[in-house]
Protein backbone atom coordinates (compact mmCIF):
# COMPACT_ATOMS: atom_id res chain seq x y z
CA UNK A 1 0.00 0.00 0.00
CA UNK A 2 1.04 3.57 -0.63
CA UNK A 3 1.23 6.01 2.27
CA UNK A 4 -1.47 8.69 2.25
CA UNK A 5 0.15 12.14 2.27
CA UNK A 6 -2.43 13.56 4.71
CA UNK A 7 -1.82 17.21 3.85
CA UNK A 8 -4.44 18.34 6.37
CA UNK A 9 -2.63 16.52 9.17
CA UNK A 10 -5.79 15.15 10.78
CA UNK A 11 -6.98 12.38 8.47
CA UNK A 12 -7.84 8.92 9.74
CA UNK A 13 -6.54 7.50 6.43
CA UNK A 14 -3.04 6.02 6.64
CA UNK A 15 -2.53 4.31 3.28
CA UNK A 16 -4.28 3.17 0.12
CA UNK A 17 -3.90 0.82 -2.84
CA UNK A 18 -5.43 1.73 -6.17
CA UNK A 19 -6.34 -0.90 -8.76
CA UNK A 20 -8.24 -0.48 -12.03
CA UNK A 21 -11.67 -1.13 -10.50
CA UNK A 22 -11.09 -0.62 -6.79
CA UNK A 23 -9.30 1.14 -3.97
CA UNK A 24 -8.33 -0.28 -0.59
CA UNK A 25 -8.08 2.23 2.23
CA UNK A 26 -6.31 1.59 5.56
CA UNK A 27 -7.36 3.72 8.51
CA UNK A 28 -5.48 4.55 11.72
CA UNK A 29 -7.35 1.77 13.54
CA UNK A 30 -5.70 -0.67 11.04
CA UNK A 31 -9.03 -1.57 9.44
CA UNK A 32 -8.83 -1.88 5.65
CA UNK A 33 -11.90 -1.38 3.47
CA UNK A 34 -12.33 -2.24 -0.19
CA UNK A 35 -14.33 0.18 -2.33
CA UNK A 36 -15.09 -0.78 -5.93
CA UNK A 37 -17.27 -0.13 -8.96
CA UNK A 38 -20.25 -1.85 -7.28
CA UNK A 39 -19.89 -0.25 -3.86
CA UNK A 40 -19.92 2.75 -3.74
CA UNK A 41 -20.00 2.92 -7.57
CA UNK A 42 -17.80 4.23 -10.37
CA UNK A 43 -18.32 7.95 -9.75
CA UNK A 44 -17.42 7.73 -6.07
CA UNK A 45 -14.56 5.36 -6.83
CA UNK A 46 -12.93 7.75 -9.28
CA UNK A 47 -13.30 10.66 -6.86
CA UNK A 48 -11.75 8.59 -4.06
CA UNK A 49 -8.79 7.69 -6.29
CA UNK A 50 -8.27 11.35 -7.13
CA UNK A 51 -8.38 12.38 -3.47
CA UNK A 52 -6.07 9.55 -2.42
CA UNK A 53 -3.46 10.62 -4.98
CA UNK A 54 -3.73 14.26 -3.94
CA UNK A 55 -3.36 13.48 -0.22
CA UNK A 56 -6.23 15.76 0.69
CA UNK A 57 -9.89 15.15 1.57
CA UNK A 58 -10.24 11.37 1.30
CA UNK A 59 -11.38 10.77 4.88
CA UNK A 60 -13.86 13.65 4.72
CA UNK A 61 -15.24 12.38 1.42
CA UNK A 62 -15.70 8.87 2.79
CA UNK A 63 -17.43 10.17 5.92
CA UNK A 64 -19.76 12.53 4.05
CA UNK A 65 -20.47 10.79 0.73
CA UNK A 66 -19.67 7.07 0.98
CA UNK A 67 -20.27 6.28 4.66
CA UNK A 68 -20.69 2.49 4.97
CA UNK A 69 -21.16 1.77 1.27
CA UNK A 70 -18.00 -0.32 0.88
CA UNK A 71 -17.60 -3.64 -0.88
CA UNK A 72 -15.91 -5.46 1.99
CA UNK A 73 -13.87 -5.06 5.14
CA UNK A 74 -10.55 -6.71 4.37
CA UNK A 75 -9.32 -6.86 8.02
Amino acid sequence: MENYTNKSGDSQVVSFQIDANSIKVRFKNNHVYLYDIRHPGPEHLEKMKELARSGWGLNTYIESEVKTDFSSKVF
